[in-house]
Protein backbone atom coordinates (compact mmCIF):
# COMPACT_ATOMS: atom_id res chain seq x y z
CA UNK A 1 0.00 0.00 0.00
CA UNK A 2 2.65 2.47 0.94
CA UNK A 3 4.73 1.86 -2.66
CA UNK A 4 1.33 2.28 -4.35
CA UNK A 5 1.04 5.83 -2.58
CA UNK A 6 4.21 6.72 -3.38
CA UNK A 7 4.13 5.90 -6.73
CA UNK A 8 0.99 8.12 -6.69
CA UNK A 9 2.69 10.64 -5.93
CA UNK A 10 5.28 10.18 -8.69
CA UNK A 11 2.48 10.37 -11.13
CA UNK A 12 0.90 13.13 -9.43
CA UNK A 13 3.93 15.63 -9.62
CA UNK A 14 4.75 14.55 -13.44
CA UNK A 15 1.15 15.15 -14.50
CA UNK A 16 1.38 18.89 -13.40
CA UNK A 17 4.45 19.27 -15.20
CA UNK A 18 2.89 18.08 -18.06
CA UNK A 19 -0.47 20.62 -17.42
CA UNK A 20 2.06 23.39 -16.78
CA UNK A 21 3.73 22.49 -20.15
CA UNK A 22 0.40 22.75 -21.93
CA UNK A 23 -0.09 25.97 -20.41
CA UNK A 24 1.32 27.26 -23.42
CA UNK A 25 -0.40 26.32 -26.50
CA UNK A 26 2.64 27.34 -28.90
CA UNK A 27 4.99 24.93 -27.45
CA UNK A 28 3.96 21.19 -27.08
CA UNK A 29 4.68 19.17 -24.18
CA UNK A 30 7.66 17.11 -25.85
CA UNK A 31 9.24 20.55 -26.86
CA UNK A 32 8.72 21.72 -23.90
CA UNK A 33 10.90 19.32 -21.86
CA UNK A 34 13.66 19.43 -24.76
CA UNK A 35 13.91 23.26 -24.29
CA UNK A 36 13.86 22.84 -20.40
CA UNK A 37 16.65 20.16 -21.39
CA UNK A 38 18.79 22.40 -22.82
CA UNK A 39 18.55 24.99 -20.30
CA UNK A 40 19.30 22.29 -17.78
CA UNK A 41 22.58 21.96 -19.25
CA UNK A 42 23.32 25.63 -19.51
CA UNK A 43 22.40 26.61 -15.66
CA UNK A 44 24.90 23.43 -14.78
CA UNK A 45 27.59 25.10 -17.21
CA UNK A 46 27.79 27.41 -15.08
CA UNK A 47 26.20 26.61 -11.98
CA UNK A 48 29.57 27.02 -9.38
CA UNK A 49 28.89 24.09 -7.50
CA UNK A 50 29.35 21.61 -10.13
CA UNK A 51 32.97 22.75 -11.63
CA UNK A 52 33.47 19.67 -13.52
CA UNK A 53 30.73 19.22 -15.25
CA UNK A 54 31.60 21.19 -18.66
CA UNK A 55 35.06 18.54 -18.70
CA UNK A 56 32.98 15.46 -17.91
CA UNK A 57 30.18 16.15 -20.59
CA UNK A 58 33.78 16.76 -23.09
CA UNK A 59 34.68 13.23 -22.55
CA UNK A 60 31.02 11.78 -22.26
CA UNK A 61 29.22 8.89 -24.43
CA UNK A 62 25.68 10.13 -24.31
CA UNK A 63 23.69 12.23 -21.46
CA UNK A 64 20.60 11.72 -19.62
CA UNK A 65 18.71 14.73 -18.46
CA UNK A 66 15.95 15.71 -16.27
CA UNK A 67 15.01 19.25 -16.37
CA UNK A 68 12.31 19.30 -13.34
CA UNK A 69 13.05 16.28 -11.39
CA UNK A 70 10.27 16.35 -8.01
CA UNK A 71 11.56 14.50 -5.19
CA UNK A 72 9.08 14.49 -2.21
CA UNK A 73 7.97 12.44 0.80
CA UNK A 74 6.57 12.08 4.40
CA UNK A 75 7.80 8.68 5.78
CA UNK A 76 6.94 7.24 2.67
CA UNK A 77 9.03 9.03 -0.45
CA UNK A 78 8.78 9.16 -4.15
CA UNK A 79 10.54 11.00 -7.02
CA UNK A 80 9.78 11.62 -10.39
CA UNK A 81 10.16 13.74 -14.02
CA UNK A 82 10.12 13.55 -17.72
CA UNK A 83 13.03 13.75 -19.23
CA UNK A 84 15.57 13.28 -22.67
CA UNK A 85 18.69 10.75 -23.63
CA UNK A 86 21.15 11.41 -26.44
CA UNK A 87 24.23 9.91 -27.23
CA UNK A 88 27.27 10.15 -29.30
CA UNK A 89 28.28 8.33 -32.48
CA UNK A 90 31.86 7.01 -33.06
CA UNK A 91 32.82 10.76 -34.51
CA UNK A 92 31.58 12.60 -31.51
CA UNK A 93 28.47 13.88 -32.84
CA UNK A 94 25.38 14.37 -30.83
CA UNK A 95 22.39 12.79 -32.12
CA UNK A 96 18.71 13.36 -31.25
CA UNK A 97 16.72 13.00 -28.02
CA UNK A 98 14.58 10.19 -26.85
CA UNK A 99 12.22 10.38 -23.96
CA UNK A 100 11.85 8.84 -20.66
CA UNK A 101 10.59 8.98 -17.68
CA UNK A 102 12.04 8.28 -13.94
CA UNK A 103 10.25 7.33 -10.96
CA UNK A 104 11.65 5.98 -7.91
CA UNK A 105 10.11 4.94 -4.29
CA UNK A 106 11.35 5.45 -0.97
CA UNK A 107 10.61 4.03 2.81
CA UNK A 108 12.24 5.36 6.18
CA UNK A 109 12.24 8.64 7.91
CA UNK A 110 12.15 11.85 5.13
CA UNK A 111 10.40 14.67 5.35
CA UNK A 112 10.35 17.89 2.90
CA UNK A 113 10.16 18.74 -0.47
CA UNK A 114 12.84 19.66 -3.43
CA UNK A 115 12.78 20.08 -6.95
CA UNK A 116 16.22 19.55 -9.21
CA UNK A 117 17.60 20.18 -12.89
CA UNK A 118 19.36 16.98 -13.09
CA UNK A 119 21.71 15.22 -16.24
CA UNK A 120 23.12 11.95 -15.56
CA UNK A 121 26.47 11.98 -18.17
CA UNK A 122 27.36 8.85 -19.23
CA UNK A 123 30.99 7.60 -19.46
CA UNK A 124 30.29 4.18 -21.31
CA UNK A 125 28.63 2.77 -24.01
CA UNK A 126 27.99 -0.09 -22.75
CA UNK A 127 25.63 1.82 -19.58
CA UNK A 128 24.10 3.25 -22.83
CA UNK A 129 23.03 -0.51 -23.85
CA UNK A 130 21.96 -0.89 -20.68
CA UNK A 131 19.63 1.25 -20.16
CA UNK A 132 18.01 1.30 -23.63
CA UNK A 133 17.80 -2.52 -23.99
CA UNK A 134 16.93 -3.08 -20.18
CA UNK A 135 14.87 -0.12 -19.17
CA UNK A 136 15.40 -0.86 -15.64
CA UNK A 137 16.57 0.36 -12.42
CA UNK A 138 19.99 3.00 -12.31
CA UNK A 139 22.91 0.90 -10.17
CA UNK A 140 23.52 -2.20 -9.14
CA UNK A 141 19.97 -4.05 -10.85
CA UNK A 142 21.74 -3.44 -14.61
CA UNK A 143 25.08 -3.42 -13.21
CA UNK A 144 26.19 0.57 -13.35
CA UNK A 145 28.31 2.48 -11.55
CA UNK A 146 27.11 5.30 -10.38
CA UNK A 147 29.01 8.60 -8.87
CA UNK A 148 27.43 11.76 -7.72
CA UNK A 149 28.78 15.79 -7.85
CA UNK A 150 27.43 19.11 -6.97
CA UNK A 151 24.82 20.18 -5.63
CA UNK A 152 24.20 18.37 -2.93
CA UNK A 153 23.92 15.09 -4.87
CA UNK A 154 23.74 12.13 -2.05
CA UNK A 155 24.90 8.77 -3.75
CA UNK A 156 27.82 6.14 -4.24
CA UNK A 157 30.01 3.95 -6.80
CA UNK A 158 29.04 0.73 -6.88
CA UNK A 159 32.01 -0.94 -8.18
CA UNK A 160 35.97 0.06 -7.96
CA UNK A 161 36.05 0.59 -12.06
CA UNK A 162 35.30 3.91 -12.23
CA UNK A 163 31.68 5.51 -12.52
CA UNK A 164 29.90 4.45 -15.69
CA UNK A 165 28.02 7.46 -14.72
CA UNK A 166 28.05 10.64 -13.09
CA UNK A 167 25.00 12.55 -12.06
CA UNK A 168 24.58 16.81 -11.24
CA UNK A 169 22.28 18.46 -10.18
CA UNK A 170 20.83 22.10 -9.89
CA UNK A 171 18.63 21.22 -6.51
CA UNK A 172 16.52 23.90 -4.97
CA UNK A 173 14.34 22.79 -1.88
CA UNK A 174 15.21 21.01 1.37
CA UNK A 175 14.91 17.21 1.80
CA UNK A 176 16.36 15.33 4.29
CA UNK A 177 15.71 11.63 5.44
CA UNK A 178 17.19 8.17 3.50
CA UNK A 179 18.13 9.08 -0.07
CA UNK A 180 16.71 7.42 -3.17
CA UNK A 181 18.47 3.85 -4.06
CA UNK A 182 18.34 4.12 -8.11
CA UNK A 183 15.34 5.35 -10.27
CA UNK A 184 13.52 3.26 -12.58
CA UNK A 185 14.38 4.89 -16.26
CA UNK A 186 11.13 3.67 -18.12
CA UNK A 187 10.70 5.10 -21.90
CA UNK A 188 8.05 6.89 -23.13
CA UNK A 189 7.00 5.62 -26.89
CA UNK A 190 4.21 8.09 -26.71
CA UNK A 191 6.39 11.33 -26.24
CA UNK A 192 8.54 9.39 -28.91
CA UNK A 193 5.83 9.26 -31.29
CA UNK A 194 5.18 12.88 -30.48
CA UNK A 195 7.55 14.45 -31.30
CA UNK A 196 9.23 12.70 -34.49
CA UNK A 197 5.81 12.40 -36.14
CA UNK A 198 5.66 8.45 -36.08
CA UNK A 199 6.06 5.30 -34.27
CA UNK A 200 9.71 4.83 -32.17
CA UNK A 201 11.62 3.14 -30.37
CA UNK A 202 14.58 4.81 -28.14
CA UNK A 203 16.92 2.08 -29.82
CA UNK A 204 16.03 4.04 -33.45
CA UNK A 205 16.85 7.08 -32.21
CA UNK A 206 20.35 6.45 -29.97
CA UNK A 207 21.38 3.45 -32.27
CA UNK A 208 19.98 3.70 -35.51
CA UNK A 209 19.78 7.15 -35.67
CA UNK A 210 17.00 6.71 -37.81
CA UNK A 211 14.86 9.91 -36.23
CA UNK A 212 15.50 13.74 -36.67
CA UNK A 213 14.00 17.02 -35.83
CA UNK A 214 15.41 20.31 -36.48
CA UNK A 215 13.88 21.96 -33.37
CA UNK A 216 16.03 19.69 -31.06
CA UNK A 217 19.30 21.20 -32.87
CA UNK A 218 19.58 23.70 -29.93
CA UNK A 219 19.68 21.50 -27.46
CA UNK A 220 22.60 19.57 -28.99
CA UNK A 221 24.29 22.13 -29.75
CA UNK A 222 24.61 23.19 -25.64
CA UNK A 223 25.75 19.95 -25.43
CA UNK A 224 29.28 20.87 -27.35
CA UNK A 225 32.28 21.72 -25.19
CA UNK A 226 35.23 23.71 -26.73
Amino acid sequence: MRMIRAFRLVLTTIALTVMAACANPQVSTTQAIVDEAKDTVEALKKNPYSPTFSDTLKNARGIVIFPNLYKAGFWVGAEGGNGVMLARDEQGNWGYPAFYTLASGSFGFQIGAQRARSALIIMRQGAIQAIVEHQAKLGADIGLAVAHAGGGLEGSVTTNLGPDIVAFNDAMGLYGGVSLEGGAMVRRDDYNQEYYGTATEPGDIIFKRARTNAAGDALRASLLVP
